[in-house]
């Protein structure tokens, strides 16, 4: 009986607890059940028939997740090692985990807890019940209920199963949103609100709710249908001009009175004329006097507000002459063109070379004009920069003459028999007018590494120095010597060496 008392003293303190916690939001609710109970299977033993008993229960609902259950049950047991069917009474204090929204038709929850069971008033025994249940939604507040639930037990052949079949009324007002405003009076009855505003929240905290509101987020005044007025001319912010400063004119001021706010006024302190942005125009020529160089003498637009004239003489008005005091052409709008072309000189490339193209010519019709043409008066392909490519026989003399021209053994001195394909070189060098020549000198590995360097460059000298003899322009010729850095075969053999030591000819375009 000791127990009992326990377990109904228990329920009673943390019901009670939890109820005043300033958290609780919480409503009641009752039940009534029809239960099914079994005996048998939970402790193996066969043929014991399943009885029956009553279930009325209070619970009470903390948040849409927690609640506490406090059932009290009568019913018969039919006990293994028991003749007649027993008659219990039991009262539980349980702890409910459930996902309740309003609305839904279906509300599953689970539960655990404690109890405590009296056989015949006689004896008891602690359980611990485990379970799930269902409420389904059948009216506003009612619910039809199913559970089920396991019970261990501290006694033998005590542990049971319990089926309920039953009805639960939730009590209390409705409150969706739970804002202390009952969904019969909350017009918003989804969202938390004030109580003032109808249930209606108000974000801003302006007495105006929101969906009234439009400057939700910004305190406002009822004038200004809850937006901020800064400089309180009657016209919200978000509307106001100039938000800062009050004003009669969308918000702003019209300090020189002549009908433009000052906000799109461009001489605010001068009075004027609304069609030239609030500025003054002194003789009515339709320019303001801020953008008129002539302010006392009327003139049209494109000549600044000046009357027309014509400073060059060149037969063209200054307001339509694009070089008013340069005499010039119609053709280029009054500027001078001295070549004729049509291209006026400060645009013109080649001022004073007649041409179709940015006014400059392209003597050899290969598409780029002379002035970026490397070879003006020869066709060339535009990546070669104008220059007719090199013909495989003159590229393949050139790479003869490497292995052809000979020096006099460990001197820069030419000999005779080289003369003849360097004069192969001069020729190429006067065919091909736009091209420059690059001069490099090769040893191979034999003797002081400084010795065959400057031997390499003595030698591309050499050549170069001959080419020059026979009117080759300097400024188109390079030479340098490279010493054994560069072999082009091995200097293991007498082959390999003699491959090594040459003067290579590399024809460029600059």
């Amino acid at each position: 009986m000791k127990n009992y008392l326990l377990i109904f003293a228990l329920s009673l303190i943390i019901g009670n607890a939890l109820a005043q916690s300033p958290a609780s939001q919480g409503v009641s609710a009752i039940s009534a059940k029809l239960l099914f109970i079994d005996y048998g299977m939970p402790n193996n033993v066969d043929n014991l028939d399943i009885t029956n008993g009553l279930e009325i229960g209070y619970t009470r609902h903390f948040s849409r997740f927690v609640g506490l259950t406090v059932p009290l049950k009568v019913g018969v047991a039919n006990i293994s090692g028991v003749q007649d069917n027993v008659n219990i009474v039991s009262l539980d204090a349980l702890l409910r985990l459930q996902y309740f929204k309003e609305q839904a038709r279906l509300v599953p929850y689970v539960f655990g807890g404690a109890g405590y069971v009296s056989e015949r008033f006689e004896s008891g025994n602690l359980q611990i019940p485990v379970g799930l249940g269902l409420d389904i939604r059948v009216g506003r507040n009612s619910y039809v209920n199913l559970q089920g639930e396991y019970r261990l037990s501290q006694e033998d052949f005590r542990k049971n199963m319990q089926l309920g079949l039953g009805f639960v009324y939730r009590l209390g007002k409705n409150d969706a949103d739970r804002d202390g405003v009952s969904d019969a009076l909350d017009k918003c009855p989804n969202i938390p609100g004030v109580a003032a505003l109808g249930g209606c929240p108000d974000a801003d905290g302006d007495g105006i709710a929101d969906a009234d509101d439009k400057c939700p987020d910004q305190a406002g005044s009822k004038m200004t249908n809850g937006c901020p007025d800064t400089d309180g001319d009657g016209l919200a912010d978000k509307d106001d001009d100039c938000p800062e400063v009050a004003g009669s004119m969308n918000g702003c001021p019209d300090t020189d009175g002549d009908g433009l706010a000052d906000n799109i006024d461009q001489c605010p302190e001068e009075k004027g004329v609304v069609a030239l942005s609030g500025c003054p125009d002194d003789d009515n020529d339709g320019v303001a006097n801020r953008n008129d160089d002539c302010p006392t003498e009327a003139g049209p637009a494109a000549n600044k507000g000046c009357p027309i004239t014509d400073r060059d003489g060149d037969g063209i008005d200054d307001v339509d002459d694009a070089c008013p005091d340069q005499a010039g052409s119609a053709t280029t709008k009054g500027c001078p063109d001295r070549d004729n072309d049509g291209v006026a000189d400060a645009s013109d490339r080649c001022p004073d070379d007649f041409g179709k193209f940015d006014g400059c010519p392209d003597t050899d019709g290969d598409g780029l004009v002379d002035p970026d043409d490397t070879c003006p008066r020869l066709a060339g392909p535009i990546d070669n920069k104008g220059c007719p490519e090199v013909k495989k026989e003159d590229q393949a003399l050139l790479i003869t003459a490497m292995r052809s021209v000979k020096f006099e053994t460990g001197k820069t001195t030419l000999r005779s028999e080289s003369y003849i394909i360097l004069d192969q070189v001069v020729d190429i060098m006067n065919r091909y007018a736009g091209y420059s020549i690059a001069i490099a000198g090769h040893t191979d590995d034999v003797g002081n590494d400084k010795i065959n360097l400057d031997l390499s460059e003595g030698r591309a000298k050499a050549c170069y120095d001959y080419l020059i003899s026979k009117g080759i322009d300097a400024v188109r010729m390079t030479y340098k010597g490279y010493g054994e850095t560069q072999p082009v075969a091995s200097n293991k053999s007498t082959k390999g060496r003699s491959l090594n030591r040459r003067v290579e000819f590399n024809l460029y375009v600059k």
